[in-house]
């Protein structure tokens, strides 16, 4: 038999269940399991976001522009049969002419102007000032137009560039300006960990130009898709760039190797299908369309869809998102640069 001392110390030996537990986060294996648990949910929540905003889009409120005989029986029944068929208010402007109402066009007050005059309906779209928006509503007035027996005519006042006929090419820039930006942080703090503090901001400029015009000369000069207005473009491509990257950065001071989480959900999962790119703001829940124009996706999609559809009349507010965000992750991580994972 074995001597009763020497069971005793094969057991004090053997590893008790908090001795595993301590091996394991001291390990690798805690980060990559947590990995996989913040994977899976990420996955699930970018389908989710994208699938439930984009999948169908439905209108809720659209700002139209009224002129002349709107308040005679035609204009209310004509008006009237649109709500019905689009489930949604239109929220009308009056305006005295219809140069006036183009001019809210111009200023992106209205998505389109419902003109009656002797018993018909001309309705103008927009299509660059929304191409879903323009599209449900021109395939909804010919249709209202015959039930409610009322004339229609529908046009396209600004339509969008040949080279992107839905209206889904500046949203692509500006969601690669987005995740590059960010991605770019990511590799700068894996594979240039030792950049001090000016002169990581000072490379995360540096990609933020170059990556800003290399988007802009693909798009414009290798595959003629758009016709910008170049120098524009690239500056908010570059903008774009550097606020995302920043924000990746002040992330990475305050929570460390963590980062990715608050990024990517500011980032993508909310901020890309809340930005007016893919649908426009009217086809959105009216909250999360009003969150996307004070995140920086949301902000670049309108700085560049003003430069390039209403170069006329720009909006300072878009700039002063874009600003805003870059200046405080940049200051938060100046501020708190001590306690961020990489310099020498």
């Amino acid at each position: 038999m074995a001597d009763p001392m020497e069971q005793h110390g094969a057991r004090a030996g053997r590893p008790s269940r908090r001795d595993h537990w301590t091996a394991f986060r001291q390990s690798p294996f805690l980060p990559a399991s947590v990995l996989l648990v913040i994977l899976s949910a990420a996955a699930a929540l970018f389908a989710g976001s994208y699938t439930y905003f984009m999948a169908n889009p439905t209108p809720h409120r659209i700002p139209t522009a009224v002129v002349g005989d709107y308040g005679s029986p035609v204009g209310r029944r004509f008006i009237g049969g649109m709500e019905q068929a689009l489930d949604a208010s239109l929220k009308l402007h009056t305006y005295v002419s219809a140069a006036a109402a183009r001019q809210g066009v111009d200023e992106q007050k209205v998505f389109a102007i419902v003109e009656v005059a002797g018993g018909r309906v001309r309705l103008d779209v927009s299509g660059a000032s929304g191409a879903t928006v323009a599209q449900v509503i021109a395939e909804a007035g010919p249709k209202v137009g015959r039930a409610t027996g009322v004339p229609v005519r529908v046009r396209d006042i600004k339509p969008l560039q040949p080279g992107d006929p839905r209206g889904l090419a500046l949203f692509y820039i500006s969601l690669a300006a987005v995740i590059i930006g960010f991605v770019g942080a990511i590799q700068l703090s894996v594979h240039a960990r030792a950049l001090n503090p000016a002169e990581r901001i000072a490379f995360t400029v540096a990609y933020a130009l170059l990556g800003g015009f290399a988007i802009a000369a693909v798009v414009d000069w290798g595959l003629g898709a758009l016709r910008l207005p170049f120098v524009q473009s690239w500056m908010i491509l570059a903008l774009t760039m550097f606020t995302s990257g920043m924000v990746f950065t002040m992330f990475n001071t305050l929570i460390g190797r963590w980062a990715m989480i608050p990024t990517w959900g500011l980032m993508v999962l909310l901020g890309n299908p809340s930005s007016g790119g893919a649908v426009s703001w009217p086809l959105l829940p009216s909250t999360l369309g009003h969150i996307g124009q004070w995140l920086p996706p949301g902000a670049s999609v309108n700085a560049q869809h003003t430069a390039m559809y209403f170069g006329g009349h720009q909006h300072l507010f878009p700039y002063l998102v874009l600003g805003t965000w870059a200046l405080v992750s940049c200051a938060v991580f100046w501020i708190w640069r001590h306690r961020h994972p990489g310099g020498r």
